[in-house]
């Protein structure tokens, strides 16, 4: 059976509404936000936002309707919400908070809250409470491909981070936990077919749950180097965005013999490096040289809950390693975190700056009281995993030009507790055992949640089982990113020329260009796209006068159609040309041309 439709689609160049540019945009920084800006697929309206050309939609509307066959072969049901919404459902579940400033809080006339939807769990939850009672009722899929927004810090690389993008968002209801797991794993190959189907590359990865919630959770990633997620992978099989990597915990050690813990002047130590020489130097070590990795480096942070409350963390790291912000802030979600700054270090004194050791941090700094009677410490202290009782530290002092020497963990400090903050290096062992893993970045596609009750739990939705008992229904999140997808297609397929689109998610099939100033041509060239779409081809047609073929040829190899027919000097042998937007060129009597490329096309389709 044909791919193709019974009838294809013309695109005249001569009246699309297209203009291509020879230049870069000056605020691109990425191959596809350059490309999809010159070819004129969209066009920048405000930071992280775009106006959809024609050329644009086309490609955008074929990414959407891959996903929604997907979809709807696995039972999903499609629905569309507004993307304007009131405050209550949000205020709810704590994502009115927690959210904080990424999301896009306003009032109408009345002074009632509204927010343009970043997702939209809360209202599906409402909907099915709304409509459903029964297990009976259950399992059940719904999805809707939408716009959201988010008021991103800072948009980049055009449709990969923006302000407003198009997602597909799907949620399954289910009242037995197994009922879940199926619907969980009915997306996961669903997400594998869908991303197999518009060519991209993609790895599935564990993920955080963020903002969102819930317990089992993995993203669909797009391997490419400009992508903003880091992962890691072992050749055994293993594979997690950063955020998600657990360190393997090492084993307690036994400290009978160390010795006491000693301060000593260390002038002139003000980085790693040399303080590690000054202490194999100074104070060597009787079984080893000291290294960075027995360094203790505490690094402070000023943390910022969703409702605006702000305090101090330090994070223990070992020396050798750096804390990995994106870590740290997905640890710490949905509050933020920046490095602490001056006026932080005003207000606490006992923080120096260089020397800040654990004595003044934790359990062995400062409490303070609460209102409820509580305690807590004045300056929260974690440490990263490997920081094990028994390991012993050099460290700040808590006075300027002077370390600890042998500060023991467990028998000289403690910590409120541990966190996965330190940056991964690639060598680093994988949590499963293994092997060590290696780097790399991709751009998230898609990411599933099982979420669980949170959300049910929250806003009430129960049904009565088989027994007439009163059950939280439990839920699963399923999105996909269309407009990130187009865009990491857009990055993914292009050369120094500009866009080479997989024919399946390509605006046309087929580009004819008429080169030549004989009316001949063009009825020819007229004469073979018409025929093409005949047969159910997408066709792009050159039919401009008086532009030269130079341009003709530069505009075609910007857009990126896969395939391209040349009618020109040919013309008079009774050829044309077919061009593979990469690959060799062949010429075809134009008496088979309509016939060999519509079978070109449905090769491509196949």
């Amino acid at each position: 059976m044909s791919a193709l439709a019974r009838r294809g689609d013309l695109l005249r160049l001569s009246t699309l509404f297209v203009r291509t540019l020879r230049e870069d945009p000056a605020d691109a920084e990425v191959a596809s936000h350059k490309l999809l800006i010159r070819a004129g697929y969209i066009r920048r309206t405000a930071p992280g936002i775009y106006t959809w050309l024609p050329l644009g939609l086309r490609v955008l509307a074929k990414i959407e309707a891959i996903v929604r066959e997907e979809m709807q072969a696995i039972g999903a049901q499609e629905v569309h919400f507004p993307a304007l919404l009131p405050r209550e459902p949000y205020e709810a579940t704590g994502r009115w908070t927690e959210y904080g400033p990424n999301l896009f809080r306003l009032q109408d006339r009345k002074r009632a809250d509204y927010l343009l939807a970043p997702t939209h769990e809360e209202m599906f939850t409402l909907l099915v409470k709304d409509l459903y009672s029964s297990y009976k009722d259950l399992p059940l899929t719904l999805f809707q491909i939408q716009t959201k927004y988010r008021d991103e810090a800072r948009p980049r690389a055009g449709l990969i981070r923006g302000r407003e993008f198009v997602m597909k968002d799907s949620y399954s209801f289910d009242h037995t936990d197994a009922g879940l797991d199926a619907a969980y794993q009915r997306h996961r190959d669903a997400y594998e077919r869908i991303f197999t189907r518009l060519g991209l590359e993609y790895v599935i990865v564990s993920a955080m749950s963020g903002a969102m919630g819930g317990s089992r959770s993995e993203e669909f990633l797009s391997p490419s180097p400009i992508g903003e997620d880091t992962f890691v992978r072992t050749a055994g099989g293993y594979a997690a965005n950063v955020e998600a990597v657990v360190t393997p915990v090492p084993d307690a050690v036994a400290y009978d013999d160390a010795p006491a813990a000693h301060v000593e002047p260390t002038p002139d130590a003000g980085t790693i490096d040399a303080l590690v020489a000054l202490a194999n130097a100074n104070h060597p070590r009787p079984d080893r040289a000291w290294t960075a990795a027995d360094t203790l480096k505490n690094v402070v942070f000023a943390v910022t809950q969703p409702d605006g409350t702000r305090g101090l963390l330090v994070v223990g790291v070992p020396g050798d390693r750096e804390v990995d912000l994106k870590r740290l802030e997905a640890a710490l979600a949905p509050a933020e975190a920046e490095p602490a700054g001056d006026a932080d270090f005003a207000k606490h004194p006992e923080l120096v700056k260089g020397y800040i050791g654990p004595l003044v941090l934790g359990p062995q700094g400062a409490q303070v009281t609460a209102e409820d009677g509580t305690t807590s410490s004045a300056i929260r202290y974690l440490l990263d995993p490997r920081v094990v009782p028994g390991t012993r530290w050099i460290t700040g002092a808590n006075v300027a030009d002077h370390h600890v020497f042998d500060l023991v963990a467990g028998r000289d400090f403690a910590a409120d507790g541990t966190i996965e903050a330190a940056e991964v290096r690639a060598g680093d062992l994988a949590p499963d055992g293994s092997g060590p893993v290696e780097l790399a970045r991709g751009i998230e596609m898609g990411h599933i949640f099982q979420l669980g009750r949170k959300y049910a739990e929250a806003l009430g939705l129960k049904v009565l089982d088989e027994n007439g008992k009163a059950v939280t229904v439990t839920m699963g999140s399923y999105g996909i990113g269309v407009t990130r997808a187009l865009a990491a297609l857009a990055e993914a397929n292009h050369d120094e020329r500009g866009l080479a689109w997989p024919a399946q998610v390509a605006p046309a099939h087929v580009h004819v260009v008429a080169t030549g100033k004989g009316t001949e041509v063009f009825e020819a060239a007229a004469s073979i796209a018409e025929g093409l779409v005949a047969h159910g081809v997408e066709v792009v047609y050159d039919d401009r006068p008086k532009v030269s073929p130079g341009v003709k040829f530069a505009d075609a190899e910007l857009l990126g159609v896969p395939l391209l027919v040349v009618v020109g000097r040919g013309l008079a042998d009774g050829v044309v040309e077919v061009r593979p937007r990469a690959g060799e060129a062949e010429t075809l009597p134009v008496a088979d041309a309509v016939a060999a490329v519509t079978a070109r096309v449905e090769g491509l389709l196949a």
